[in-house]
């Protein structure tokens, strides 16, 4: 992959001078959806899937971007000196931002550089192909001015990118489940004060799949913004009975004693779902610990429930995946994964019965949507590295 994206970075600027080649995952959140934004935990894991870029300095301030996956667009040229979100910009918005971003918080990026990037992250799947482009671009310029940040805190900067150059207003877990991945773990974060540990991913005889919907969709013309001021109407009123400064805060037995302070009803439903999706993120890693697979499989499928009719963001297309994917024995858990509204499901499936399950579900989902999903056994990759 390095000599084949270096020859095309050859191809796409000139020959002359050495290049570099980075990479940084996608991720699939296992479970705890929604909840990064509402003080609760999550629970994601980094992929061997993600973001490959190649990279050269350059001797004057232009910045000069190439993507394989958008080889119609050609190269789109931007200047250090005008780092502003423009329509023009196209998905060269996500990099920029970070450069953005960096300068923003006392950073000097001395000169430009040509950069073109290959992801095999389906666009628009929910997998994090944004924040995998983000997390790594401040990857790429951390090593290549020697910039002093840590992971976590390009995790941080890249998440304050897309909330204010990019106006998603995301949380913080695609950023640092990439900048923090690690091999054969998924990533137990509490996002209230982003204390986190890593757990074993020990699935036995079974493999995580992913099914996409192939319905394109992007956070920012999603209903995520509108969730997420849904919750915090709902936090501000909650708060009126009793001391919290997020729902993540709040138990199962808090939110129903108090849930009567909530006065518009789709508010308390966004809140019950904030509440009940964090326990059941607790309760996850607990079962993995304990070796119960079952029951975190049936943790996964109370999760899509719950985004299916309090959170309502799952859709005809994810809901028939998961439907059609708990039909099939050997199937341990399914959920609608990422934002919803399209992109993305995740299912913990016995490997005996993964051809089976990708053929019947996928049927089953083409007779009745018109349209093919497609299917990815994936593995549990690290964070963001220089090859």
């Amino acid at each position: 992959m390095k000599e084949k994206l270096i020859q095309r970075f050859y191809d796409v600027f000139s020959a002359e001078g050495s290049v570099d080649v980075y990479f940084a995952p996608g991720r699939v959140n296992l479970i705890g959806e929604h909840t990064d934004y509402n003080g609760g935990h999550v629970f994601p894991c980094a992929l061997t899937i993600g973001t490959y870029a190649a990279v050269r300095k350059r001797e004057d301030h232009k910045i000069r971007f190439y993507s394989m996956n958008f080889e119609q667009l050609g190269i789109l040229e931007s200047s250090l000196d005008e780092l502003i979100n423009k329509k023009e910009n196209d998905w060269t918005n996500y990099p920029l931002g970070v450069c953005w971003a960096i300068k923003e918080k006392g950073f000097s990026i001395p000169c430009g550089f040509d950069i073109l990037y290959f992801g095999n992250i389906p666009n628009g799947s929910g997998l994090s192909s944004s924040a995998s482009i983000e997390v790594l671009t401040a990857y790429v310029l951390r090593e290549m001015f020697s910039f002093d940040i840590s992971l976590i805190e390009i995790a941080k900067l890249c998440q304050y990118s897309e909330n204010k150059f990019n106006g998603v207003n995301c949380g913080i877990m695609d950023q640092f489940a990439i900048a923090m991945g690690m091999e054969n773990k998924a990533i137990f974060l509490d996002t209230a004060d982003l204390s986190y540990e890593y757990a074993d991913i020990l699935l036995e005889d079974a493999k995580i799949v992913i099914m996409n919907t192939n319905k394109k969709r992007g956070l920012g013309d999603s209903k995520y913004n509108q969730r997420r001021s849904e919750c915090e109407a709902a936090l501000e009123q909650i708060k009126s009975v009793i001391p919290v400064s997020s729902l993540g805060e709040l138990t199962e037995e808090q939110f129903e004693a108090n849930q009567n302070a909530i006065t518009d009803e789709i508010q308390r439903k966004r809140a019950k779902h904030a509440v009940y999706e964090n326990q059941r993120t607790i309760k996850a890693v607990e079962a993995l610990k304990n070796k119960d697979i079952e029951l975190f499989g049936k943790l996964m499928i109370d999760s899509h429930t719950s985004l299916k009719y309090d959170y309502e963001v799952t859709g005809t297309e994810l809901d028939t995946l998961v439907e059609e994917a708990l039909k099939i024995e050997g199937v341990i858990g399914a959920r609608m994964t990422g934002a919803g509204f399209g992109g993305c499901a995740v299912s913990i499936v016995k490997e005996q019965v993964i051809d089976s399950f990708i053929e019947n579900v996928g049927k089953a989902y083409k007779e009745k949507i018109g349209y093919e999903a497609d299917f990815y056994i994936v593995s549990v990759g690290g964070g963001p590295v220089k090859l």
